[in-house]
C-alpha cells in the first residue's frame, strides 16, 4: 500500500513539474493544481493512515486506545490547503481569462510562440476597466 501511494505522489508531482514547465497559461495552472494535489496527499499520509481508528480520542483511560487514534493535524492542514488552494485556481483562472483578453493570446511570456499568429483581442479595454 505504501508503495502504491508513493507511486500517486509522484506521478501527480511529475506532472505538475512538467506542465508548469509548458508555455501556456491554462497547462501552468492544471500543473499548480496536480501539484498541490501531490503535496497535500503527501502531508496526509504522514499522519499515518489507520483503519477503523477514531478520529478524536476517547474517554476511556487505556493507553492503547489513545495510541492508536488518528492523528487530526494533519487532516486539518490539508483541509486549509484545500481551500486555499481553490482558492488560488480561481484567482488564476480569472487572471488568465484577464490576461487572454487583454493580450489575445494566453502564452505565459504574454507573446505568441512560432507559427503563430496573435489573436487579435476581443475589444480594447475601457480605462475604467483597467
Amino acid at each position: 500500500m505504501e508503495a502504491l501511494i508513493a507511486l500517486v505522489i509522484g506521478v501527480l508531482v511529475s506532472c505538475g513539474v512538467y506542465l508548469l514547465l509548458r508555455a501556456r497559461t491554462f497547462p501552468v495552472i492544471l500543473g499548480l493544481t496536480l501539484l498541490s494535489y501531490g503535496v497535500n496527499l503527501f502531508i496526509f499520509v504522514m499522519g499515518r493512515l489507520r483503519t477503523g481508528a477514531p478520529a478524536v480520542v476517547s474517554k476511556s483511560d487505556n493507553l492503547s486506545s489513545t495510541l492508536s487514534y488518528a492523528d487530526p493535524l494533519p487532516q486539518a492542514l490539508v483541509l486549509t490547503a484545500i481551500v486555499i488552494g481553490f482558492a488560488m485556481t480561481a484567482f488564476l483562472l480569472v487572471l488568465a481569462l484577464r490576461a487572454r483578453a487583454e493580450l489575445g493570446n494566453d502564452h505565459v511570456d504574454g507573446t505568441a510562440g512560432l507559427g503563430e499568429k496573435p489573436v487579435k483581442p476581443v475589444r480594447p479595454l475601457e480605462e475604467d476597466e483597467v
